[in-house]
């Protein structure tokens, strides 16, 4: 089959992943908005109407101090969620296959410029996420994941396609393959961090409707700092073998480019992020913020540096 047949029907693909997402997105938003609207009744009451109490004693004492307030019960994820991951799930299949039958177009590993590395590493975060519901049910972040997935595929699609090229001398070489999966790995990773981060520091300030559903702050910072710690060890393995492929291919380990340097700086935020958590007892918000900053100082290699600093990582494509 001719290249251009192969990567119509993978930006095909593509094109029909973002459509599932956006209904998954969709799927997720109507649940949280159901469970936000939903107004349970206290914990405690609920216990007396099950063990057979008239029903009268489902309303609050109203003669119960107001800095006591009545516990909830948390709402349970609806069909709204449980739909939205179904698609998300669906979305994920087409979305890898679309970048895979991109590869094989290419005849080569899928992520040599802009638009094939957001593909791959959009695959990865949305993959991380799906993975996880068999390590902890994490099916209240699908609205972080399905809208962030819609918006990257779309911006990726409309500003950093490219047709299929051979890759350039410096990137054909096995650490295209070990480095950059290993970054997009990483990436994904750090992903799930701050999705947990940013739902703890919104739970932190409000706790009702759809909030109240979810893990205390410190379950979700716990969570997110776990993930972090993971993220961060492939991410210093992707500085490491950067290094070492830069040697290979320039002879020189370190020469200050651009993207060697904003790598050092992602790496240093999350180093901060660890250290200061761990031994200065950095918690909550400014926890929080360390993990998002050091997220929007990936999203800022990939899409600033690559496309207006000059260097020799400057393989955009575009």
């Amino acid at each position: 089959m001719p290249v251009a047949e192969l990567d119509s029907i993978s930006l095909l693909l593509v094109y029909s992943a973002m459509a599932v997402y956006t209904l998954s997105f969709i799927a997720y938003a109507v649940d949280v908005a159901r469970r936000s609207a939903a107004r349970p009744a206290p914990a405690e009451a609920r216990e007396l109407v099950g063990a057979g109490a008239p029903a009268l004693a489902s309303r609050p004492d109203a003669s119960a101090p107001a800095s006591q307030p009545a516990s909830v019960a948390p709402a349970k994820p609806g069909r709204g969620a449980r739909i939205g991951f179904t698609l998300i799930v669906i979305a994920w299949l087409l979305h890898l296959a679309g970048t895979v039958l991109r590869g094989v177009a290419a005849g080569r590993v899928p992520w040599s410029n802009m638009y094939e590395f957001a593909l791959t590493g959009v695959a990865v975060i949305v993959g991380v996420f799906v993975v996880s519901r068999l390590w902890k049910d994490l099916n209240f972040l699908g609205v972080f994941f399905s809208g962030l997935a819609t918006v990257f595929l779309g911006v990726a699609t409309v500003n950093y396609y490219v047709a299929p090229t051979p890759l350039p001398p410096a990137l054909q070489s096995y650490w295209l393959v070990i480095h950059v999966f290993v970054a997009t790995l990483a990436t994904g990773l750090f992903g799930l961090g701050t999705g947990l981060s940013i739902l703890q520091l919104i739970k932190e300030r409000r706790d009702n409707g759809f909030l109240r559903s979810l893990p205390a702050p410190v379950q979700l910072e716990d969570l997110a700092y776990r993930v972090g710690v993971i993220g961060f060890i492939f991410w210093t393995f992707t500085l490491i073998a950067g290094a070492i492929w830069a040697e290979h291919a320039w002879g020189r380990y370190w020469g200050w480019d651009t993207k060697e340097v904003w790598t050092f700086v992602i790496w240093v935020v999350y180093a901060g992020y660890i250290h200061a958590r761990a031994t200065r007892g950095w918690r909550g918000s400014r926890s929080a913020w360390l993990q998002i900053i050091g997220f929007v100082a990936i999203i800022f290699n990939f899409t600033i540096v690559n496309q207006f600093f000059a260097g020799l990582h400057a393989y955009s494509g575009l």
